[in-house]
């Protein structure tokens, strides 16, 4: 693990003065901070557990120009549960922890809106408007861990997104510290507004690099009366999104449709009801929401397709508001829901990729893996939103001696993806991990624009700099 320097004693000394107890540099506190969910590691030189808005901008302008004359990067991060390292520090960093900035400031019951801290957890965020009736959609896979803040700052999706869309399609408005310690209000309270640039939606999904979010108003929307899933296996990965492709056509909109490739299923189809024939089978799963009865005819019509193109089997849905039916879509959801641990838990070596597609190219994405896994050696397992096309490749091998092998893979898998008209990440970001991916997919002229952009935000390159952008070109 690379190690942080020291910071200079004398700032550090200003630091322990301006912010006291909530400096952290003792070696626990550090390490806590020194990874995410990527598998980097890389330790900070202190940490601010910040309390208000006023100590993340004084922190910030703190790291452009202080007394010692001694400069340092300032590294935003949530609850840490990233895939890209984006919140991981550079050496001489402090980390800004933002976890405790945690307060739901307001539930407005009569415009839909909610208030918030960037520390809130997603959970607590939708239970608490559940409680009163609302919705707030966004269900990234870290859900009970992940921050509103860190959601945010990466634009998170999750299975919901064919129906309700990204994080950014539900941030009203935010306050946010810009890299030189200003402070400003982007967006509105309200659902419609073309007042200047939308500065809001620029900060949302910048990882960071522009500005540190401090405070949201987020849209809420009635909560659904109800939940079905269906559940069916086809013969093969065509064949599930044939069934996918004509549901969506014919003129319905599901609020997820996942689907687990061949090898995923034989990790976790021991948790369907049924025995699954055949070593090309695919699981799809297809879920409806809203108006009980409308759920109803709706998730009978899914079914009914599944059925008309092929589906050897078929879960009924059990639709959701007594303890059977809430116990039914729990189960599926627990097979969706375990792929990711057990294919960890069975390699030594593993990469997750969240390349995106057009959804009609999604077989072909996949059967191209094949090739991929002989040349380099290694095993792919796909799974992921067959309704936006977002495919999570879960790149491993038995051998940590492999791991350059699975490396290449995944530069392989993105050139495939790029090939047939897709992107490098749908969901995870780039932070560290695809940094040098990004000359695939973005020309030179809107990376100079987009340099630009850092360079008039932060002309000190002071807040989570070496993100996103090619290291060799920082």
């Amino acid at each position: 693990m690379p190690q942080p320097r020291a910071l200079a004693p004398d700032l550090l000394a200003l630091l322990a003065c301006e912010f006291g107890a909530d400096l952290l540099v003792d070696e626990a506190a550090l390490c806590a901070r020194s990874r995410d969910e990527s598998g980097l590691v890389r330790q900070p030189a202190a940490v601010l557990l910040a309390k208000s808005e006023a100590q993340v901008a004084r922190l910030v302008s703190l790291a452009n120009a202080n007394p010692t004359g001694h400069s340092f990067a300032v590294i935003p991060r949530g609850a840490g549960t990233g895939l890209a390292g984006g919140c991981l520090a550079p050496e001489m960093g402090v980390v800004l922890d933002l976890t405790a900035m945690n307060r739901i400031l307001d539930i407005d019951t009569r415009s839909l809106t909610a208030t918030v801290e960037p520390g809130v957890l997603t959970g607590d965020l939708r239970a608490a408007a559940k409680a009163k009736g609302l919705f707030y959609p966004p269900d990234p896979a870290s859900l009970a861990t992940s921050t509103i803040g860190g959601n945010a700052a990466t634009n998170a999706g999750g299975p919901a997104c064919v129906k309700y869309g990204t994080t950014r399609d539900y941030v009203l408005g935010l306050t946010a510290v810009l890299p030189t310690g200003e402070v400003v209000r982007a967006g509105a309270n309200t659902r419609k507004g073309v007042v200047g640039y939308d500065l809001a939606r620029l900060l949302v999904g910048c990882e960071g690099t522009l500005g540190v979010i401090t405070g949201l108003t987020l849209k809420l929307l009635p909560h659904p009366g109800a939940a079905a899933c269906v559940a069916a296996v086809f013969a093969d990965l065509n064949a599930a999104m044939r069934a996918i492709i004509a549901i969506m056509t014919r003129g319905h909109l599901p609020s997820a449709m996942e689907f687990l490739d061949a090898r995923c299923l034989k990790l976790v189809g021991d948790l369907l009801p049924f025995r699954v024939e055949g070593d090309a089978s695919a699981l799809v799963l297809v879920e409806a929401d809203g108006d009980p009865e409308q759920v109803r005819r709706e998730v009978e019509a899914i079914e009914a397709i599944c059925r008309e193109l092929g589906a050897a089997n078929i879960l009924p849905p059990a639709i959701t508001g007594t303890k059977e039916g809430d116990e039914g879509r729990e189960a599926v959801w627990k097979v969706r829901r375990s792929v990711s641990t057990r294919i960890h838990e069975a390699c030594a070596v593993y990469i997750p990729e969240d390349i995106a597609v057009p959804i009609g190219r999604i077989a072909d994405m996949v059967a191209a893996l094949p090739e991929v896994e002989a040349r380099h050696g290694i095993t792919i397992f796909a799974f992921g939103h067959a309704g936006d096309g977002n495919i999570h490749l879960n790149l491993t091998a038995q051998d940590e001696a492999q791991r350059p092998q699975v490396e290449a893979a995944a530069v392989d898998c993105v050139r495939l993806a790029l090939a047939l008209g897709g992107t490098i990440s749908g969901e995870h970001g780039i932070g560290l991990v695809k940094r040098g991916l990004l000359p695939l997919e973005i020309g030179p002229a809107s990376l100079k624009l987009q340099r630009g952009l850092k360079a008039l935000f932060d002309p000190n390159n002071v807040l989570n700099p070496g993100k996103i952008f090619p290291a060799e070109q920082e």
